[in-house]
């Protein structure tokens, strides 16, 4: 709610944000690093029975967090878990292993996160017929595929139907 202010020399009010900005926790980088690099040194059959993501869980759970806003931030941070508590880390993980190989409740079904933008993602491989779409290709297959549908070579379907869009008999284009 804004504040009304009553002279004209007081400062304006500091609205909080509506969003907070991106920030990164150093602490789940470490963590994973750390976690990639136990699991690594352990017996194959065991490393492969043990769920990373629970392991990190159960470390990050345990440790403070390290936030970081910037790239300078984020160095600081990443200085800091390295050397000041890089052995808390490694016996947090150490102590996640153990409790995930011994722990029923560990055993149970992971989360499933429903993430817009990965259910987004997915449809437009299926509209635009391209399984390796990713984030980082988007715009060039987007532009690939205006350019093939503008030169005549259709090149997606609706993802509900398995019927081929055809422009020319699409009513914007008799317009023409």
């Amino acid at each position: 709610m804004p504040v009304l202010s009553n002279s004209h020399t007081d400062p304006a009010p500091i609205k909080p944000p509506s969003r907070i900005e991106a920030s990164v926790n150093v602490m789940e980088t470490l963590v994973a690093e750390e976690v990639t690099n136990q699991l690594g040194s352990l017996p194959h059959k065991v490393a492969r029975q043990t769920n990373p993501s629970e392991v990190a869980a159960f470390a990050l759970n345990r440790l403070p967090a390290l936030y970081a806003t910037s790239k300078r931030g984020w160095q600081r941070q990443w200085k800091r878990g390295k050397g000041e508590m890089q052995a808390q880390i490694a016996t947090a993980v150490r102590q996640g292993i153990m409790a995930v190989q011994r722990d029923p409740l560990y055993a149970d079904s992971p989360l499933a996160f429903d993430n817009p933008a990965e259910t987004a993602l997915q449809e437009l491989r299926q509209l635009l017929r391209c399984e390796d779409l990713s984030w980082q290709n988007l715009p060039s297959v987007v532009r690939l595929t205006l350019m093939d549908t503008l030169r005549g070579k259709i090149t997606w379907a609706a993802p509900q139907r398995n019927e081929v869009f055809d422009w020319e008999n699409h009513p914007h284009h008799q317009r023409s």
